[in-house]
């Protein structure tokens, strides 16, 4: 059962009216903060645009597709590649003169028995919520060693710090990348790069809800039954996230308030990592 949520086939869109780049991605070119954010058009992704472009950021809105309904300066890119994790970046650099913020948010799922688990599959997983991060951060250091207020913000999970049966590469992603989050927050403190990971319970996404309609059909059960027994379980709060309250996070870890966080994996899970 794969159900992917916002990954993102390469090239760009419409222009951003900041102006030309600096060379080098400096952060004293003119204008607002500027970030870039990746699977822009699922639920959390779109709610993370829409805060950061309230809080006044020049916002990147990376997808598969490239909608100019997005929050932002819409770009399609395929994340699960190199060269689409550095058009992006790119893209940010060009349209906005500098990058402050990088919110690695895209998100696929696959759920199978082990000895089921295509490669493919796997590989697809990995590629889009653990390299991807990396590449992202990779390609946009040098911009965010020039800013002030840089920040790398990867959206984990509540399974990177536990786990499920079934969703064995989801697990080793989103574990995956708090590790990396943990290696880059110590090599960017010395240029007061913040890093963190923000390590969500369910969320009540386009994501989530076709794996409970998925559940409630294999089971022949209605929809309520099998969020409450399949979803709501580990929860100690019986209900999902919204969106806003994760982009809520993201806007608070990129603002002053959040600098004193880095290398970080910050559970949002309604009590999951409690027990």
């Amino acid at each position: 059962m794969t159900t992917p949520d916002t990954g993102a086939a390469a090239g760009g869109d419409r222009a951003s009216s900041t102006g030309a780049a600096a060379a080098d991605g400096s952060a004293s070119a003119a204008g607002a903060p500027a970030a870039l954010v990746t699977g822009a058009a699922g639920g959390i992704g779109r709610a993370i645009c829409e805060r950061l472009a309230a809080d006044g950021f020049d916002v990147l809105a990376v997808d598969r597709a490239a909608d100019p309904a997005l929050p932002g300066s819409p770009f399609a890119a395929d994340l699960t590649t190199e060269a689409g994790n550095y058009a992006a970046v790119d893209a940010a650099l060009e349209r906005f003169g500098r990058l402050d913020v990088v919110v690695a948010n895209a998100g696929m799922q696959h759920v199978a028995p082990l000895a089921e688990f295509p490669f493919e599959r796997w590989q697809a997983l990995l590629d889009l919520m653990l390299t991807s991060p990396f590449l992202l951060a990779k390609r946009a250091w040098p911009a965010l060693v020039a800013s002030p207020r840089a920040a790398v913000i990867v959206v984990s999970s509540a399974h990177g710090l536990v786990a499920s049966p079934g969703k064995s590469a989801y697990v080793a992603a989103k574990h995956g990348a708090i590790g990396l989050v943990r290696a880059m927050a110590l090599e960017g403190a010395e240029h007061e790069i913040a890093v963190n990971a923000v390590c969500p319970g369910y969320v009540g996404t386009p994501l989530v809800e076709r794996q409970v309609r998925e559940l409630a059909a294999r089971d022949g059960i209605p929809y309520e039954q099998a969020l409450e027994q399949q979803l709501l379980a580990p929860h100690a709060v019986k209900r999902l996230l919204e969106p806003r309250e994760v982009a809520d996070f993201v806007g608070f870890l990129s603002g002053p308030s959040g600098r004193g966080f880095t290398g970080a994996a910050l559970s949002l899970d309604l009590g999951w990592t409690a027990r």
